[in-house]
């Protein structure tokens, strides 16, 4: 799952990872967390993106921490950047993933399998590819000794 390295998914919190229940943390949703670590494991960049804010932030951060996930950025696009009330907040981001989707939150399970499709589809994009390259070879190659390519 090479392309998964360096995507940035930004990740709601509240409804999202965990059932809501703002401001308190509610209960962890099914196989967020494992779903998360292999989004990790496989170069995604994860950034929190969540309307928490203060001490309500900072014990989402610490929950997501004690269960094995370290975000990449918190209500940042990347970790260096400084909060400017001039600027919107909108994080920049290749995949969001928040419970208000159109049709809702599908689950994490779902979303995996829709992650992890991008691999697929890269393949198949690579091998066609390679094939149409072998035709054209076969076409417009140079010809060896004897007349034939």
């Amino acid at each position: 799952m090479e392309n998964l390295h360096n995507l940035k998914i930004a990740i709601d919190f509240d409804g999202t990872i965990v059932e809501h229940e703002y401001p308190e943390i509610g209960k962890e949703k099914l196989f967020a967390f494992e779903t998360m670590r292999e989004l990790q494991k496989h170069g995604a960049l994860l950034i929190l993106w969540t309307f928490r804010a203060g001490n309500e932030l900072d014990e989402a951060v610490e929950y997501c921490r004690k269960k094995g996930i370290e975000f990449y950025a918190v209500n940042k696009n990347y970790p260096e950047e400084e909060f400017n009330s001039a600027i919107s907040r909108k994080i920049n981001a290749d995949v969001y993933i928040d419970d208000k989707n159109i049709g809702g939150f599908p689950g994490w399970s779902s979303i995996w399998q829709q992650l992890s499709m991008y691999d697929d589809m890269e393949k198949e994009a690579i091998r066609k590819l390679n094939r149409r390259k072998s035709v054209f070879r076969r076409l417009f190659g140079r010809k060896k000794e004897g007349g034939r390519s």
